[in-house]
Parts: C-alpha cells; structure tokens; sequence
C-alpha cells in the first residue's frame, strides 16, 4: 500500500513539472539508465588493480587537480585586482565613501541609488570575467557592501565576514590574500561552504578606499575530487599549511583544523605516498602539496582496493559511459527546450500583457497546434484592446459630461442680486457709484462667461475676488475687508478658473455675522515640494461640528452612497462642493478641499493643488 502512495506521488510531481523538464527526465531515463546498466555489469567482470599504475594515477590526477586550483585561484587573485586598474570603480567608491562620511547630513537617496547602480554594475562586469565565482563583494572603507550573486545566494553573515576579512587584509598592502574554506548561510537559507580572495582597494593616491572579496564555492573543486573518488574508491580532502580543512569528500572536516591528526602529521615533503592502518582497515595515502598556495591534496585508498586489476577497463568504461551520457544529454536538452521554445515564448509574450502591453505578437511559423494556438492568442489580444479602448474613451467622454454638468452649476443668484443693487442705485444716486459698478461687473461677467476649462494665473484668480469683494462692498459699504498674502513667486502659478470666487461668495453669504460691523476676509497661499495650498479665512460665524462633518461628507460622496438626505445642507455648500469636485475630476482625487470651523470664530477653507502643474514656464 504504501508503495502504491509513493508511486502515486511521484506520478503527481512529475505531472506538475514543467514541459521541458518531462521531456528531458523521459530522455534522461531512456539513455542513463542502460549506460549505467552497462557500466556496472562491465565494472564487475574487471575486479582486480594494480598498485603501481593506482599510485602513478593519483599522483598525476592530484599534481593536475592542484595545478587547475592554482590557475583558479590565481585567476580569482587578478579578478581581485580589477579595481585598481578601473578608475570608473574606484570614483564609484569614492563616492560611496563621501556619502557615508555626511550621512548624518545627507538624505539624498537618489545619489545613494546611483552609487549603488553603479557598483553592482562593475560587479556584474567582474562575474561575468570568470565563471564559477559564487559572489563578488565591494566594500567601502566603512564597511558598506555592494555584492551580485552569481550562483548560489550571498552571505548572510556579510557584516561579519567583512569584519574577518578586513582584520586579515589590514596587514597588507594591497596584495591579494588568500583564506581558507568557511562556514556560511545563504540568502537562500542553506548552507554552504566557500574560500576567498580579499584585497584591499587602493586609490592613485596608496590610500585604502575600500575591499573586495571574491568568493569561490568548494563545488569548482568538488566535481574533481568527486571523479578522482570514484576511481580510486578512496576519500581526498584538501587543507592549507596551518591545518585548516578546506574541503572534504564527506563534508564532516570542512572549516576545521586536523593539524593533530597522524596522517597529517607523516605528510612530509612536497609530495608522496605511505601506509597507515585506521579503523583496522589499511590505506594507502597519496598527496601532493601546491608550491604557490601550500594547499595539500590527499587521497586515502583502502588497500584492498588496490588488488583490483579493473583500473583500465573501468576508467574507460566510466570514461566512455560519462561521455555518451554528456552527448545524450546535450542532445535531449537540444530537443527538450527546441520543442518548448515557442510555449516559452508565448508565456513570456502573456507576461507583457499582464503588465498592459497589447502591442505583442506572438510570431507563427508553423501550422502545428503551437501555431493554431498562437493565432488565436492573436485575435484574443487584439479583441481585448478593442475592449479596452472602447472603455477608455467611454470613461473619457464620462468624465466631460461630468465636468461640463458641474461647472454648470454654478449658483447665478449673485449675478441678479447685483443687478438689482445697480438699479436701486442708479434711482437712488446720481453719481458715478453706478458706472462704477457696472464696470465692475462687466470685468466679472467676461471672466466668468469665458471658456471654463482654460487655465488661469492665480493673479488672475485673485483680481477676480478682489473685484468681488470690491462689487459687494458697494452694495454693503464698508462690509467687507479683504487681505491677500501670496507671495510673488506664485502669482504665476496656474490652475482651473473660478475656484477662489465661489469660496468667498459661500463665506460672505452663509458665514455673515450680522453681529459685526465688519468682516475681514484672508487669502493666503503656499507651496511644498508636494503641493500647493490657497486658504480663505473668514471671522464669520462658523460652523458646529455636525454641519462640518456633513460638509465633509459630501466632498467625499459618502452621503449619496448612504441615501441621506442632505438637501437643505446641499443648496448651501453646492459652491464649494463644486470647486471640490471639478478640482478632484482634473486633478485627481489626493487634490481638493478641507474646511476647518469652529462655531462663532470664523472658517478655513485651505484649497490643494498639484505643486508644478500649473506653474508658467
């Protein structure tokens, strides 16, 4: 039964897996397992070694594996010397320096994220140098990291491996130093095993400006020693001259010193052989020591082993085996990803238009289903952004209507109550008084009768309501004192017309304390780096808190999402519900009004608009 569960969820797995890989596991499948089949029963009927030719083998696989780690590690060591010859690199760092140096001071962010960019991209460029380097580190002379991965994670511990480094590299000057095999914890939460090149990063000038470390995962030696294991049927491990283990074959010595054990301790000389009994079983150690890192690669071989006479035939057995493996993968790889590359595609082609490009087009070549399938994925995408923009301009003519039906509301009773004044005051008095208003008036009407949707200067703005509040005056003398307080740099400054005059017409005709000889009106403005702000302030009568919240309430439509009944309120706030509303649909909806009141002192009205755009170039 439970074999039966194994088997159904293996079937499961292999059903979730992505195309290629099913295709490449069944060729995988089909071609590994009579090689390996092959090998092993050819691997039987060879069952004897010779000693000699073992020992000769070994010596020579080590010698060669020790000089390819050498080449590397000497490869790491001029990566590691790139930054002193890239001025590009080195002003990067100089630069990080400098910022780090003011950040108590210094927010800008925007410099940070360059200087950032433009490290990982000199690191990006270091990577791609040499392959097989897990991870490149910059550092700045405080201790800031910049690193890329390039195929396994980065340290956790950065912090503290940078500590390491830099106690190690102090002694130094300017030279590449070489450190044994650590411990570390991945960004990926494994843990993994690397040595590393650390040099100190000097400027024109010999001073230190920072450090790089060039990290190598142990896997650039483990695939040799892996080989030579299986030949040999021993256990290698690799360690520096002070003892320290810098890998392993069962990965239970790394990161550890065996200076103590005897092994280590009968390994003299650059290089050679000797017996030793461990565990009651006899080995034949093999080692060979590296002349430029005085690494020492040793290799234990049960003696037993050595009395195979299978050494040839297996070698190229395995030899053979390994290579029609490698062909056989190569090609089902080909085959596998050659079936899959037009799925690929179109997924990546689906990706783009998730992110709301309909402009793609999926390329068809042939007239298989993959074909089919892409002509229809066509005519999907081109019907979707018919639709889209069927909507799109629906919407657009939407919001028209809207603002068009909200600037006709504007509330006309002003107009009529100031005809009747300049009749009564033609009858009344025979003096220029009534020229004098009409005049006025006529300045009104033509800048309010014009196009609403134009953009004006506040200055303009501001004329108007003096205009205003001076017509009003005529009609109540001495009623009204308006002050305005903008500065200069925002008399320019554009935005939508008749915006302010509706705010003064609310505060003098629902605000008006009857109570004072006289009402002083303020206009203030501002500006942040966010926005720009008008208030009107009156000394009017003010507003409770239950007429405050349901003013607010209807800036924000949540009465009509309610169904209340606001009607008295709605005749009296229509003006600055207006302005809010027609400020929200051109602006957006982070713009509008806020009023703040309090009963018998007087109401803010502040208005928001977008910092620069409206300002004149």
């Amino acid at each position: 039964m439970k074999s039966v569960i194994k088997i159904g969820q293996l079937w499961s797995v292999f059903r979730d897996m992505r195309m290629e890989r099913k295709l490449l596991l069944v060729f995988l499948l089909l071609i590994t397992l009579p090689l390996t089949f092959i090998g092993a029963v050819s691997y039987r009927n060879y069952a004897h070694s010779i000693e000699r030719n073992t020992i000769a083998y070994s010596t020579t696989t080590l010698g060669n594996m020790l000089d390819n780690l050498d080449d590397y590690i000497d490869d790491m060591s001029r990566i590691s010397s790139i930054p002193a010859y890239q001025d590009e690199i080195k002003s990067n760092l100089l630069a990080s320096n400098k910022y780090h140096e003011q950040h108590a001071q210094n927010d800008n962010f925007d410099l940070l994220l360059t200087i950032q960019r433009g490290i990982e991209g000199n690191i990006s460029f270091i990577n791609n140098i040499k392959r097989g380097a897990t991870s490149v580190y910059i550092f700045d002379k405080y201790g800031n990291g910049y690193y890329s991965a390039k195929s396994g994670g980065i340290r956790m511990n950065v912090k503290d491996s940078y500590q390491t480094w830099m106690e190690k590299a102090a002694r130094t000057s300017g030279e590449a130093l070489l450190i044994g095999t650590q411990k570390y914890t991945s960004n990926l939460k494994s843990t993994r095993y690397a040595f590393t090149v650390v040099r100190k990063v000097i400027d024109n000038s010999l001073h230190d400006i920072g450090l790089i470390a060039v990290d190598a995962n142990i896997s650039v030696i483990e695939d040799q020693i892996a080989k030579l294991d299986k030949v040999t049927r021993g256990k290698s491990f690799i360690y520096d001259s002070r003892g320290n283990v810098i890998y392993d074959s069962d990965k239970k010595l790394l990161a550890t010193n065996i200076v103590g054990m005897p092994m280590v301790q009968r390994a003299g000389g650059g290089e050679g052989s000797f017996y030793m009994t461990e565990d009651g079983v006899q080995h034949l150690y093999i080692y060979t020591t590296s002349a430029n890192t005085k690494w020492t690669v040793m290799t234990s071989i049960p003696v037993k082993e050595l009395t195979r006479n299978t050494a040839v035939i297996r070698n190229v057995t395995w030899i053979l085996t390994f290579l029609t493996i490698g062909i056989a993968l190569l090609i089902s790889i080909f085959f596998s990803f050659a079936l899959t590359k037009p799925l690929r595609s179109m997924m990546r082609l689906m990706r783009r238009v998730q992110d709301g490009d309909f402009s793609v087009k999926f390329q068809v070549k042939r007239r298989d289903e993959i074909g089919q399938l892409g002509n229809q994925f066509n005519r999907m995408i081109v019907r979707i952004d018919d639709l889209i923009q069927d909507i799109y301009g629906m919407e657009t003519k939407k919001k028209e209507a809207e603002l068009h039906a909200l600037q006709s509301q504007i509330n006309p009773h002003f107009m009529y109550n100031t005809l009747e004044s300049i009749r009564m005051a033609a009858e009344l008095n025979d003096d220029t008084d009534a020229a004098d208003m009409l005049a006025i008036l006529g300045k009104l009407l033509r800048y309010s009768i014009s196009d609403l949707n134009e953009k004006v200067t506040l200055g303009s703005e501001l004329n108007h309501v003096r205009y205003y509040v001076e017509l009003l005056n005529y009609r109540y003398p001495g009623r009204f004192a308006l002050t305005v307080d903008v500065p200069d740099t925002l008399e320019a400054y554009e935005l939508l017309k008749l915006v302010l005059q509706p705010i003064v017409e609310n505060a003098i005709y629902h605000g008006m304390d009857d109570n004072k000889p006289r009402m002083a009106l303020t206009v203030a403005a501002w500006e942040t780096e966010q926005a720009v702000f008008i208030r009107m302030t009156d000394d009017g009568i003010g507003m409770d808190e239950d007429t405050l919240e349901r003013l607010s309430l209807s800036f924000s439509g949540a009465h009509e999402e309610a169904g209340t009944n606001y009607a008295p309120f709605k005749r009296s706030g229509m003006g600055l519900r207006n302005v809010n509303e027609r400020i929200r649909l051109h602006y957006g909806a982070n713009f509008g009004l806020t009023v703040a009141s309090e009963l018998g002192i007087g109401t803010q009205v502040t208005l928001s608009l977008p910092a620069w755009g409206g300002r004149n170039e």
